[in-house]
């Protein structure tokens, strides 16, 4: 089995976030980068289906230079190579489309996608690689199993969770369950040691057009100060709910 998973270049959530040129773009001044979480997640399962079926691991990131660290990262952990495809990813549709082209010159059977990166939260990506593709497409995967060419995924939905059985090739876009973070690898010496010898291949993206562009960013607004009320005093604890916080 030939699965390829789609890394996403994110800033850490500890990053201090900021905007340039009139609150259009983000500034990247000081930012520290990660594998997106839930891609992260979506990687450790693949790794999984490496070590007890054989399955041979590609990652992909549409980005600069700037994110080989990241895909290094990801082949420290065991994936067996990985590919750039050398592009800015101006919007979900554009990244589709490269992603698409990379599944289609590898003939892979399981691309395992994050349901959404942690910067923009789109969360199109994934359906409209499969749409592109031809391919099945579950989202929201908490679990998959897969015996021969058929697969049998767990999925959150309102109130439960839905088993939906289907046939590879398959796109799914995974999240935390798919497993724990417990579960998670820590790249040790000898991965990050290997990684440095592994495959990274630089392709050039295909023409795609850009359907939506980021305008403007605004940050949420600062909390106000706490205010301390004395606990003997509940008419003015009241009173401040009911006519200033709104929630009574």
């Amino acid at each position: 089995m030939k699965i390829l998973v789609c890394i996403s270049h994110v800033p850490d959530t500890t990053s201090k976030i900021n905007f340039v040129n009139g609150d259009s773009e983000f500034d990247t001044n000081g930012v520290q980068y990660v594998i997106n979480p839930n891609d992260e997640f979506g990687l450790t399962r693949a790794i999984w289906f490496q070590e007890q079926q054989g399955a041979k691991i590609t990652v992909v990131n549409v980005g600069g230079v700037d994110t080989e660290p990241t895909l290094r990262k990801a082949l420290a952990i065991g994936a067996d190579d990985a590919i750039r495809v050398n592009a800015n990813p101006t919007d979900g549709f554009f990244v589709a489309k490269q992603l698409a082209e990379v599944v289609k010159n590898g003939n892979y059977d399981l691309v395992i996608c994050g349901k959404e990166s942690l910067d923009y939260n789109g969360g199109m990506v994934p359906g409209m690689l499969a749409a592109l593709l031809n391919y099945n497409f579950v989202n929201a995967v908490t679990d998959i199993k897969v015996e021969g060419d058929q697969t049998k995924v767990a999925r959150d939905i309102d109130g439960g969770k839905e088993i939906v059985a289907t046939a590879l090739p398959l796109v799914i876009g995974g999240q935390k369950g798919i497993v724990e973070e417990k579960d998670l690898r820590i790249p040790n010496m000898r991965g990050i040691m290997t990684a440095r010898t592994k495959p990274l291949s630089v392709v050039e993206p295909v023409d795609a057009t850009q359907t939506t562009q980021a305008v403007k960013f605004e940050k949420p607004a600062p909390k106000s100060a706490v205010k301390m009320i004395s606990a003997d005093n509940l008419d003015e604890l009241i009173s401040l709910l009911h006519n200033e916080a709104k929630v009574i």
